[in-house]
């Protein structure tokens, strides 16, 4: 059975009255936690859809993006995202949902929270309504208001764009303890970890952005004459 395949039968019973707890209890180990991640980012995605009023073609190709969808599959993926938008249940529930899910692996919903800002720009345009969308799915997902601003700024053209804000960090902390956290940003982020977590493939392609982004943030500020360089 494909991924696309179960993932249109978990939607389905939705659909049909199943309740979503019934549905995501069903999907907690592998191989079905994928497709929950999937469901997840199909979800709130088509949900965010609706915070610009409008559903595009850039966004199921964005999906595409994300779980490498073939082109026999595409039609498939489209249902998917249709049957999600159009699903009764708000997205602050399938957010909570997948909280409980991935709640002790954090990591995880900062990968969910990339696919989601990765849909968002899929238009060229970060709409208000999305900004408020994503404040609030990150809120539910336990996330800081830096965690955040961290994500908006890797992904949003015209957010502020500093190498602090992009790491997570302050300008007042030394360089050792910005190079500590780059570090662990580093290990967590390293495909071997994240496998070694039972991350989804989807969440694993998605962070090798991220390391582009720790990195080069990591070279700007180990590179300059801010703050941090005098605290060496």
């Amino acid at each position: 059975m494909s991924l696309w395949t179960r993932i249109s039968d978990a939607l389905a019973a939705l659909a049909a009255g199943e309740s979503l707890t019934d549905v995501f209890d069903k999907l907690r180990a592998p191989p079905e936690r994928t497709v929950a991640f999937a469901i997840a980012v199909i979800a709130l995605g088509a949900k965010m859809a609706k915070a610009d009023g409008q559903v595009t073609r850039d966004e199921v190709t964005a999906f595409r993006e994300v779980f490498q969808i073939a082109r026999d599959d595409e039609a498939g993926a489209a249902r998917v995202f249709n049957m999600a938008r159009t699903d009764v249940a708000g997205y602050q529930e399938y957010a909570r949902r997948i909280q409980r899910m991935f709640g002790n692996d954090p990591t995880t919903l900062c990968d969910l929270m990339e696919g989601l800002f990765h849909i968002a720009m899929a238009d060229g345009f970060y709409h208000p309504g999305e900004n408020e969308f994503l404040e609030e799915v990150s809120r539910i997902f336990g996330q800081t208001p830096q965690q955040f601003q961290a994500l908006r700024a890797r992904f949003v053209p015209d957010a502020p764009k500093d190498p602090y804000t992009v790491l997570g960090v302050s300008p007042d902390m030394t360089r050792e303890e910005i190079r500590k956290h780059w570090r662990q940003l580093v290990r967590d982020t390293h495909p071997d970890a994240m496998i070694a977590r039972g991350v989804p493939e989807e969440a694993v392609r998605l962070a090798e952005k991220r390391m582009i982004d720790i990195n080069r943030a990591w070279d700007e500020i180990s590179g300059c004459g801010g703050n941090a360089a005098g605290h060496v």
